[in-house]
């Protein structure tokens, strides 16, 4: 499906909004486009914070500039692929996410996993259960990166092998 995606917005994206392939992240709700924006020209001895600031606005520029193409984009593909499209964009070192979802996800605690909810709470660390689970999944994606990577990429090999096997 993340290949058929991708040939399909290969096609929609005009040619001169990124400076290279976007990356595209999919999940059952979201299609997540992040593209490269060029630079903006800057002399050698401007300081990070304005070099940070000049990317910014770069990005800021681009979002205003083309907003009535992406709404367009994201309503076709909402009608292709079944999900929303949401878009981002980076220029330098900087990473600004737009229009992206948050998606709430309903599950069963026992008091243990509500009492690690509780204690961040109390720390301060968040300020509901809801934000406090958010973190703990965020947590677990940077710790966990690459084994959830290689499990990703078995789920893939799963599906490949069930296309090859006989059709139901």
């Amino acid at each position: 499906m993340k290949d058929r995606i991708e040939a399909w917005l290969a096609g929609q994206l005009v040619d001169d909004w990124f400076i290279e392939r976007p990356r595209v992240e999919i999940d059952r709700d979201e299609i997540l486009v992040v593209g490269a924006l060029p630079p903006p020209s800057l002399d050698d001895a401007t300081s990070p914070d304005n070099r940070r600031l000049a990317n910014r606005s770069r990005i800021e520029r681009w979002r205003e500039e083309t907003r009535s193409q992406r709404v367009a984009i994201a309503r076709q593909a909402e009608g292709a692929f079944d999900r929303t499209i949401s878009w981002g964009a980076r220029c330098g070192e900087v990473e600004e996410l737009f229009t992206t979802l948050s998606v709430p996800a309903m599950t069963r605690l026992r008091m243990p996993e509500r009492r690690v909810l509780d204690t961040l709470i109390d720390a301060g660390v968040a300020r509901s259960r809801s934000e406090a689970l958010a973190w703990c999944v965020r947590l677990v994606n940077d710790k966990q990166d690459d084994w959830l990577s290689d499990l990703r990429e078995a789920i893939e090999r799963v599906h490949a092998v069930r296309q090859q096997g006989p059709a139901t």
